[in-house]
């Protein structure tokens, strides 16, 4: 795994930033800025820099309810949104792949970061769940680490089936990065303004509670506001399990009421110790519950309750 920092904005001697594949990938991402082509656009304007065959962008942190913006794939089945649900059930909250736990203590100012990892240096669980089950093989990120210790990444993927990134694509990729950063967060703000109930967004404000329509940013990094009919129904959201809980009933109605309770704690993220805290069962009971709602369900893993529940 490695990890460096971008170009400044002075060009060092003999260092040219931007080449003319790069510059043409940067037109084509301006002019999609705002449309609803952009996700899977971005992946044809960047192929003559960096040929991926998917994309995501997200925040995830322990200090923040974990997000995914927006994904797409181009020449594959889109998995996009399954890897993110099988990256929720678990591997999130033990990612290592930014170079820093999570834990440590956060930056004091949002700093920006080049990422670039491959399947076999992921952790175990994370890298069965999430890169060998999608067929993902090596992922080059531009992060910007922000003040709060979470993690705001713009992902490009190269499947199992394609070559290696090289050195030169990484170092083309390394010339647009920080302007692929801005261009991307001023998407999200756009695509947010022209059409505000968009179901790709889940944004929020300090300490993970959704932002009021018309509330005030508090800086440069924050995201902008969901209506409150939206927020109300954010995954992760530590006020909706009402709005979960309608969700699993609206799924399968012969759900009781304690299987809906360990379901919309799972959908939370909660661990099995957590939940059985949460409702005062033991751990145990949780499982039994679990295992009697996936049944139901018609399904057997944790990920696939968040694809079922959360995808639609």
């Amino acid at each position: 795994m490695r990890q460096w920092l971008p170009p400044s904005s002075q060009t060092a001697p003999g260092r040219q930033v931007l080449h003319s594949a790069a510059s043409q990938t940067l037109a084509g991402m301006v002019h999609r800025l705002g449309d609803n082509g952009f996700a899977p656009g971005l992946l044809q304007d960047l192929e003559p820099v960096l040929p991926a065959a998917s994309w995501s962008v997200y925040r995830t942190g322990h200090r923040c309810k974990p997000t995914l913006f927006m994904s797409a794939s181009r020449g594959v089945p889109d998995t996009t949104q399954d890897c993110w649900w099988a990256y929720l059930s678990g591997p999130y909250r033990s990612d290592r792949t930014w170079g820093r736990s999570f834990d440590e203590a956060p930056f004091a100012q949002p700093e920006t970061r080049l990422c670039h990892v491959t399947a076999t240096e992921v952790e175990g669980e994370h890298r069965a769940r999430v890169y060998e089950a999608h067929g993902v093989a090596e992922r080059v990120s531009v992060v910007e680490y922000e003040s709060d210790g979470s993690v705001f990444a713009v992902n490009f993927y190269r499947h199992q089936h394609q070559r290696a990134f090289s050195d030169r694509q990484i170092a083309a990729f390394e010339s647009v990065a920080p302007v692929l950063l801005a261009l991307t967060r001023k998407h999200i703000l756009l695509s947010h303004a022209c059409a505000p109930s968009s179901p790709m967004l889940w944004l929020e404000g300090p300490g993970g509670s959704p932002l009021a329509p018309g509330h005030d940013q508090p800086g440069p990094h924050a995201a902008p506001a969901l209506p409150a009919a939206d927020a109300a129904l954010g995954p992760l959201a530590a006020d909706a399990l009402p709005a979960l809980r309608m969700r699993l009933m609206r799924l399968q109605a012969e759900l009781t009421d304690r299987e809906l309770d360990v379901c919309a704690r799972l959908l939370q993220g909660m661990t099995h110790e957590g939940i059985a805290s949460d409702l005062g069962l033991s751990v145990p009971t949780v499982k039994t519950y679990r295992n009697r709602a996936f049944a139901r369900l018609g399904i057997h893993f944790r990920n696939e309750l968040f694809a079922r529940v959360l995808g639609g």
